[in-house]
């Protein structure tokens, strides 16, 4: 599988955040946040060790008191002990001038700071306070992602607008006044940050709305606008499906367009649930448009009233379930693996034929077919499995295809494949 190839990226200054590179030529970057209390180090640590394992390549975390500022070093200690390197983001909001100067270990162990204009200060007091930040971050020289958000845009910037375009003779709707002001606050805030001493490849932009055009329309101005690196997201995208399908809906076309440098799925856990479904998310999104690859992709058929047997549907599960689990050591066992595609298909309409376009695929019995499963590896039938035992079979061939393709010959032999 290869890339889109007429997808043209958006040019944008390179941004060097830890050991990853955002924008420019790097490719499109996944990143997450941990919703622990920072404060408490080791619980922090751990999410964003499992946020890392499921593939996050940037972590935010918020730094909204004093313990946590305090806690942020220990927290970079305990993830480079257990061998995590991945980039830090703090998350400031209200007092993040005081931090980033009372906390200067605070400051350093971090590895990118995310301002948001809107809420750095009120008054006369914002424009010293958003200077005390980016002081830090020259003074660190760390970079900053200016990250705007409609549910706390900069209000005298919005008030004046409104009143420019009250007294037009052409006035705009409220909502495309709004989307102006993201814009503006955005674009104006990296500006100022560049004259206090920030320089131009150490910002990043963000202008997070929850309304799908909203978000097209905003960032496609900031793309024409500028050449800062982007950070694209749908905020308070919602639960399950809904923030699944509206973040995928808004940045896809996007992405489609070559805007979007970096990115971000924010869904809203259910309780338990695991904060790496949006890493997930993230992945899917790209890789489905061929931007990048991750896992081997499986073509799984959806099933209809030739396949009452529920095997295809079981053994689709296991084996992407099985890949995602061993994708952490893969990715060093087996450079190249992320590219491999695989069919697990129901019945004789589309089985032989989608498996022979896959790499590896099989074609499971469908009501009324005799009970075999024709094995295909690459484009050719190599395998006829039989009896109760073919979605173990099959697996077995998986694992040794793999190993056999993919395994370099200094690899060590991974338990279990």
């Amino acid at each position: 599988m290869v890339a889109l190839q007429n997808i043209i990226r958006h040019k944008t200054k390179a941004v060097t955040v830890g050991h990853v590179t955002v924008g420019g030529d790097a490719p499109i970057i996944v990143q997450s946040m941990t919703n622990t209390d920072t404060e408490d180090a080791k619980a922090t640590a751990a999410q964003v060790k499992e946020l890392a394992r499921a593939g996050s390549e940037i972590v935010r975390i918020t730094v909204n008191t004093e313990a946590a500022a305090a806690a942020v070093p220990e927290i970079k200690n305990l993830l480079l002990k257990d061998g995590i390197d991945v980039p830090l983001v703090g998350c400031f909001h209200y007092n993040g001038h005081k931090l980033l100067s009372d906390y200067p270990a605070c400051a350093d162990a971090l590895d990118k700071y995310r301002i948001n204009p809107g809420n750095v200060g009120f008054g006369k007091k914002r424009d010293g306070q958003f200077e005390m930040m980016i002081e830090a971050a020259v003074r660190h020289n760390r970079p900053v992602r200016i990250g705007v958000n409609w549910g706390s845009l900069d209000q005298q910037m919005l008030a004046a607008l409104m009143d420019e375009n009250g007294q037009s003779a052409n006035p705009k709707s409220a909502d495309e006044v709004m989307r102006e002001a993201l814009v503006r606050s955005a674009l104006d805030s990296a500006v100022q940050a560049e004259k206090i001493g920030l320089k131009r490849e150490q910002i990043i932009l963000s202008a997070k709305v929850s309304r799908v055009q909203d978000l097209i329309s905003v960032y496609r101005a900031l793309a024409e606008r500028s050449d800062y690196a982007l950070h694209l997201g749908l905020t308070e995208a919602g639960m399950g499906r809904k923030g699944l399908i509206s973040s995928a809906a808004a940045m896809s076309v996007l992405l489609q367009e070559g805007i979007g440098d970096t990115i971000r799925v924010s869904l809203t856990p259910r309780p338990g649930e695991s904060r790496t479904e949006e890493v997930m998310a993230c992945q899917d999104i790209l890789q489905s448009m061929g931007l990048r690859f991750f896992a081997p992709q499986i073509s799984a058929c959806p099933g209809c009233g030739r396949t009452t047997s529920t095997v295809f549907q079981e053994l689709a599960g296991e084996i992407e379930d099985y890949i995602r689990a061993q994708m952490p050591e893969w990715k060093t066992l087996y450079p190249g693996v992320a590219n491999l595609s695989i069919a697990v298909m129901g019945c004789i309409v589309n089985g032989p034929g989608e498996s022979k376009h896959a790499d590896i695929g099989i074609s499971l019995p469908g009501t009324g077919e005799a009970p075999v499963a024709p094995v295909f590896i690459d484009g050719k039938k190599s395998h006829t499995l039989r009896g109760d035992n073919i979605a173990q079979d099959f697996q077995d061939i998986l694992q040794d295809y793999i190993r056999t393709r993919f395994g370099r010959p200094d690899a060590k032999t991974q338990t279990g494949t």
